[in-house]
């Protein structure tokens, strides 16, 4: 039995990669019933596929029309249906939105692509690092040298899955409001220069340079950066604020009156290098029992392996182990109605006759799908 706030809302998600998984894994673990339709005969899954976690999986041939059908049929009685596929994919195998929200007006379509459904590149291939190119995110990550590629969660994740989750949400407020279901046409670009708002305006009113390593966020800044310790660890520093700064120069026992000239850009280059000659005197765990919990703005650079094991996120179970393998714990928190891991990552079609049964289908219909080769 689920919990969590969305316990209750019944969603099909057609399998895919990237930002479409990580979206069914969000609404999973706060409670949604995710039902997430594989392509029958495809890689079985195993237990490290995390952002497949929490859904029942039924594998299906949807080259066969029974398999249309029943898809029809599970859409008549859902609140939302989801996939990401490229624009008229769904409608060559006839489960297009037109035909969905004709079998159930109330339906919340997500569409799920890296260009968006229209425009000179929707119909092109693309992965993370092009949407995040053309939002003016990527220009704004990196070295002075070349941009960076921020791994895929400033894009598909951030940009895409988390906008999705958004608007699926949105949605269902409306159609429970209106009776009136709708598409969400979720680009990964549109969302990456949706997070690029604040820089945006920042640039807008001369706050902020058009170039990497220039501005107080992007690594220009001697007290907003990562510096390198005696045991070749790292930290990071970010006290912004004047007083949260002066904390941090009495911590690191910095006197040096150059330091006092905190936004003036000129010298930044020159503390830049004053700190890290400080920060590289003592090991990273010498500067924790320093600087740990203090207003300084400080925390070391945890890796994958050593995240888990720190003690804040110990306190706070941000992580989990299920079965071997060490994963994220559900977020946000509610104090009312707390989501959880609904289940492991299924194996795929593990659910086949389960989760149809449960969403009403019967035990005939199931046998005649087993029949046709559908199921």
């Amino acid at each position: 039995m689920s919990q969590g706030p969305l316990k209750g809302l019944k969603i099909i998600e057609f399998a895919g990669i990237g930002p479409g998984p990580f979206c069914g894994m969000l609404l999973s673990d706060l409670g949604a019933d995710v039902i997430r339709i594989d392509r029958k005969g495809g890689a079985p899954g195993g237990s490290d596929d995390v952002t497949f976690r929490g859904r029942r999986s039924v594998a299906l041939d949807l080259k066969n029309p029974k398999s249309v059908e029943l898809c029809l049929s599970l859409m008549a009685t859902a609140d939302v249906v989801f996939e990401g596929f490229r624009p008229g994919v769904m409608e060559r195998i006839g489960l297009g939105p037109d035909v969905a929200l004709a079998r159930n007006p109330r339906l919340v379509y997500g569409r799920m692509t890296g260009w968006g459904q229209t425009g000179p590149y929707a119909m092109a291939a693309g992965h993370d690092i092009n949407y995040i190119a053309i939002s003016g995110a990527l220009h704004a990550m990196g070295g002075r040298d070349k941009p960076v590629p921020p791994l895929n969660v400033v894009g598909d994740f951030g940009g895409g899955s988390l906008y999705l989750a958004l608007g699926i949400l949105a949605g269902v407020l409306h159609a429970r409001e209106t009776g009136e279901g709708q598409v969400i046409d979720c680009a990964v670009s549109d969302g990456a220069a949706s997070l690029m708002s604040m820089f945006y305006g920042f640039k807008s009113s001369g706050r902020w340079k058009d170039e990497r390593e220039a501005n107080v966020l992007d690594g220009a800044a001697p007290f907003y950066d990562v510096y390198q310790c005696a045991d070749g660890k790292w930290i990071s520093l970010g006290p912004i604020e004047p007083q949260f700064y002066a904390l941090m120069l009495e911590k690191t026992g910095i006197d040096d009156p150059q330091f006092q000239k905190q936004m003036s850009r000129e010298d930044w280059p020159e503390l830049k290098e004053k700190l890290a000659a400080v920060i590289a005197q003592k090991s990273c765990a010498e500067w924790c029992e320093i600087l740990d919990a203090t207003d300084a703005c400080f925390a070391p650079v945890a890796s994958l392996e050593e995240a888990p094991k720190h003690p804040h996120n110990v306190a706070r179970e941000t992580f989990v182990d299920i079965d071997g393998v060490v994963q994220p714990a559900p977020a946000p928190r509610f104090s009312a109605t707390p989501g959880a891991i609904q289940g492991p990552p299924p194996r795929r079609g593990e659910h086949n006759e389960s989760a149809l049964s449960d969403w009403g289908v019967s035990a005939e219909d199931i046998d005649a799908l087993k029949s046709a080769g559908s199921l």
